[in-house]
């Protein structure tokens, strides 16, 4: 098992943790409140794209905004990727539909230049094809944020930190060749796990950044990148 797949499973198992730390609003807010669940995909569809210079995926489902699924173990068969994905346990889910995206730490035999079919089974069902990289991405050092396409002018947004209090995306505004992502800034009394996990955010690039390599700078919420990441995947 990989590091980021166990701190992922780990993170499930103490969300009643609390501590009082500063980080990013929860995921309690409706569709009509946070740009997350602007965009809409058709029930049935999987959507995937690369993270963390190729570690790892995120995949795109649609359901309760404020219920995203946790992914076990991936199985890796070799092209296809079998993901299975649990709901959490913990408090009630919005009854809305939204795009929310999920970490899925890759397993070693992964080669993130070469396509990848990913099936996913479990509280979501779909499959999805996800393109290989033009390049393999140099690694960089754990728990840096990152960014992939997830298709249709949308980028996941990978950062580390309280899996209880989740980013929210306030708005996305272009910068140079990119663009900026700032997040909602939490309440001063924002109550949080004392963990460290993965969690993804979607935002909409649609009608901001041009065609070719795209690069994002991160702001507010407590969430923030040394320089700009790159936009790694295809649209």
């Amino acid at each position: 098992m990989t590091r980021r797949s166990l701190v992922a499973l780990l993170s499930v198992g103490i969300i009643s943790v609390g501590a009082l730390v500063g980080c990013a609003t929860g995921a309690a807010s409706s569709p009509e409140e946070t740009p997350d669940a602007t965009a809409s995909i058709a029930p049935s569809e999987v959507r995937a794209g690369w993270l963390d210079a190729g570690r790892g995926i995120a995949v795109v489902t649609l359901g309760s905004s404020s219920c995203v699924p946790v992914a076990t173990e991936p199985v890796l068969s070799g092209t296809t990727l079998t993901v299975d994905l649990v709901e959490p346990s913990d408090g009630p889910c919005t009854r809305d539909l939204a795009p929310r995206a999920t970490y899925v730490g890759l397993p070693a035999g992964v080669d993130p230049t070469s396509d990848l079919e990913v099936v996913v089974t479990g509280a979501v069902e779909g499959s999805t094809s996800l393109a290989g990289l033009a390049d393999a991405p140099a690694a960089g050092d754990e728990f840096l944020p990152s960014a992939g396409w997830v298709g249709d002018g949308q980028v996941a947004i990978l950062t580390w930190g309280s899996s209880g209090c989740r980013p929210q995306v306030e708005a996305v505004t272009s910068a140079g060749e990119g663009a900026t992502v700032t997040f909602v800034e939490p309440p001063a009394d924002q109550v949080c796990t004392a963990d460290m996990a993965p969690r993804v955010s979607l935002a909409d690039l649609t009608g901001i950044v041009d065609d070719g390599p795209v690069e994002l700078t991160l702001t507010g919420g407590n969430v923030a990148s040394e320089g700009s990441i790159a936009v790694l995947g295809t649209r």
